[in-house]
């Protein structure tokens, strides 16, 4: 039996789950709101790549917790252990039970610095850092700052991966910098990727080779981090064909920008709703699980092919939210997700590609030619990034005011 009973309960209180929540509560309030979330603090995420030269502070990219909980819902400050579908009951480390009409998993993916040799024992000394963890971006730019010659590393792992222009952004910003501060001839700086393109979406490939090319970039895509040597400042990269593993080289080290491999977190794996990688199982439109018809998903956990992006949670929490009500009144599921992420890929201190698109590569520009080249960097999209975003972010995205959102009807 349950300790307590919600009508929706949500597992996560990032920014997919409070997203989620602030939806709802927008199209109702007849329905009681749980959101299970173990943290103390939120974070802006996407603000820490621009902490991270130098341009936001830390603290300005997180708020308590219970500031950002949504008013009429329930926090319950646990993690969840596992789930039971099949009773409608999720379990939290305290060992109590927690019952619902309708579940919403939003717990976000786990940045997995140990999948690395050596990673963990290195991060934040011997030059080491990175953009992912809150408290290693401000590194980012102490190293940043202070580089005037040497060897730059950044890396890239094999997707899934939250953002996945996040390194490539890391390397641009620092690179702006360099070559402002007439350091970049200086400097040999390498991009490690562990993909065989610069990025997925084709349409945008050309103007980032443009910058690859501007900074003069050692590309070196194929190329996946396994193993740092902190101590002696050396990396590992195997050299991938096919995805197979077809050599190793070694490379000395000034500075090392890592991004982390990512998977599902530990509770998902194994469980009656996920799949194979511990990744949430849900129809890629409408965001329910094909199992178990209570239970959706929404943000960085879900198996879908997006990219796993804030922007991507802002487009899936109506789409939740509609088809959550739909289903909790016994109606048709109204709502279909089109894929859509952003990434605003900061290709210099100033100007920014944003990069918009949906499944399949669909470029789905938010704003008219005449405003936004949708494939050409712009000081417009820096403006969007740097001012406009983490407004929307705390007083739109996690209010349920739903901005610039386009129809989420089903597409049949």
């Amino acid at each position: 039996m349950p300790n307590q009973s919600y009508d929706v309960v949500i597992v996560g209180g990032g920014s997919a789950g409070l997203a989620a929540a602030a939806s709802l509560l927008k199209r109702t309030n007849n329905f009681s709101i749980a959101i299970i979330e173990p943290s103390e603090t939120h974070a802006y995420q996407p603000g820490w790549t621009l902490v991270g030269a130098g341009i936001f502070k830390p603290e300005n990219t997180t708020r308590p917790m219970g500031n950002v909980i949504p008013k009429g819902c329930t926090w319950i400050q646990q993690g969840v252990v596992d789930f039971q579908p099949q009773q409608n009951l999720v379990r939290l480390d305290d060992d109590n039970l927690i019952g619902y009409q309708a579940l919403i998993v939003a717990p976000g993916l786990k940045l997995n610095f140990a999948g690395i040799e050596g990673l963990e024992e290195t991060l934040g000394k011997n030059g080491v850092t990175s953009n992912y963890r809150y408290d290693l971006a401000p590194y980012t730019w102490q190293l940043a700052r202070n580089l005037q010659s040497g060897t730059a590393l950044f890396t890239q792992p094999p997707v899934p991966i939250k953002c996945a222009g996040a390194p490539q952004k890391a390397m641009y910003l620092a690179c702006d910098w360099w070559q402002q501060k007439g350091a970049l001839s200086k400097l040999d700086v390498q991009f490690h990727n562990a993909g065989g393109v610069l990025f997925s979406v084709a349409d945008f490939v050309p103007p980032l080779q443009q910058t690859v090319n501007n900074y003069g970039i050692d590309l070196q895509l194929n190329s996946q981090l396994v193993k740092v040597d902190g101590a002696n400042k050396t990396a590992y990269f195997n050299q991938l064909k096919d995805g197979e593993v077809v050599g190793q080289i070694s490379r000395e080290f000034t500075m090392l920008h890592v991004c982390p491999p990512q998977t599902g977190l530990d509770f998902m794996h194994n469980q009656p709703i996920t799949d194979a990688g511990g990744w949430l199982k849900v129809d890629p439109e409408t965001l329910q699980n094909p199992d178990y018809t209570n239970i959706f998903g929404v943000g960085d956990c879900i198996n879908t092919s997006n990219a796993k992006t804030a922007a991507a949670a802002r487009k899936q929490a109506p789409v939740v939210a509609e088809n959550v009500l739909a289903y909790l009144n016994h109606q048709p599921l109204p709502a279909g997700y089109d894929g859509y992420g952003a990434c605003p890929l900061t290709v210099s201190r100033s100007h920014i590609l944003l990069a918009e698109f949906g499944y399949g590569g669909k470029l789905l520009p938010t704003f008219p030619k005449w405003l936004l080249e949708a494939t050409k960097p712009s000081r417009v999209s820096w403006w969007l990034k740097a001012t406009a975003m983490p407004l929307v972010y705390w007083h739109l995205m996690l209010k349920g005011r739903e901005w610039l959102l386009k129809s989420i009807a089903k597409s049949h």
